[in-house]
C-alpha cells in the first residue's frame, strides 16, 4: 500500500497535470511545467508516470470517475424521461465545463486505440442503459413520447451535448464569437440542448 506521502505527492502531480491540460491540452503540455506546478523535479514526476500520456490518462480516468457515476444515477433514477434528458444535460455540460479536455480526449484515444473503451467500461459506475432503454419503450408503448428507440434518444443526447465542446473553435468561428460569448452560448445549452430534445419527442 501506497503511505500518506506518496497518496499526497500523486495527488499533487494530477492536480498540477490536469491545470496544465486543461490550459496548454495534451499537446502543449510540458512534463517539466507540470512538475513545476507539484512542487516535484521532474524525476520524481517520472518516477509516478513515466510519460504525458500514462499521466493524461491518469487524468482522464480520475475525472471519469467523477461524471461516470452522476451520468449513470440519472438513468437509474425514477424521473421520467423528460426529467433525464434535462438532468443528464445539465450535469453533463456543468461537468465538462470545468473538465474541458475530456470530449477530445476520449476522441483523440478512441481514435489512436479503439480497445481504450474497454478501460472505460471496467469503470463500475460507467452508463448503464437498461433501465433507461425499458422506460424508454414503456414511455413508447403508453403514448408518452413518439416512437423512437433508446440508442436513437441516447445518440441525439449525447452528441447535441458533446459537439460544441469538440468543436468549439469551429463554432466560434462559425457564430463569431469570442471565448466569452461562446461560454454564455455553452451555458445557454443546459436548457436548449434538453428543450429540443423534450420537444422533438415528446406527444403534445
Amino acid at each position: 500500500m501506497k503511505n500518506k506521502k506518496d497518496e499526497n505527492t500523486e495527488e499533487q502531480i494530477l492536480e498540477a497535470a490536469k491545470n496544465v491540460f486543461q490550459s496548454k491540452g495534451m499537446n502543449g503540455a510540458r512534463m517539466q511545467e507540470i512538475a513545476d506546478k507539484a512542487g516535484i523535479n521532474k524525476a520524481m514526476l517520472h518516477y509516478y508516470y513515466r510519460n504525458k500520456q500514462l499521466l493524461f490518462e491518469a487524468v482522464f480516468k480520475n475525472a471519469f470517475s467523477l461524471l461516470a457515476p452522476q451520468l449513470n444515477a440519472v438513468l437509474n433514477d425514477d424521473s421520467s424521461i423528460e426529467e433525464k434528458v434535462k438532468n443528464f444535460t445539465f450535469n453533463y455540460i456543468s461537468f465538462i465545463v470545468k473538465h474541458p479536455y475530456l470530449p477530445n480526449f476520449i476522441i483523440q484515444e478512441l481514435n489512436r486505440n479503439p480497445e481504450f473503451i474497454l478501460k472505460l467500461k471496467s469503470n463500475p459506475s460507467f452508463p448503464n442503459l437498461e433501465k433507461f432503454s425499458k422506460q424508454v419503450k414503456d414511455e413508447v408503448e403508453n403514448g408518452t413520447i413518439k416512437p423512437i428507440s433508446a440508442e436513437q434518444l441516447f445518440m441525439n443526447i449525447m452528441a447535441l451535448n458533446i459537439f460544441p465542446f469538440v468543436a468549439k473553435p469551429l463554432l466560434m468561428a462559425f457564430t463569431n464569437t469570442d471565448d466569452t460569448s461562446y461560454k454564455q452560448l455553452i451555458e445557454e445549452r443546459k436548457t436548449e440542448v434538453s428543450n429540443f430534445i423534450i420537444n422533438s419527442i415528446k406527444n403534445s
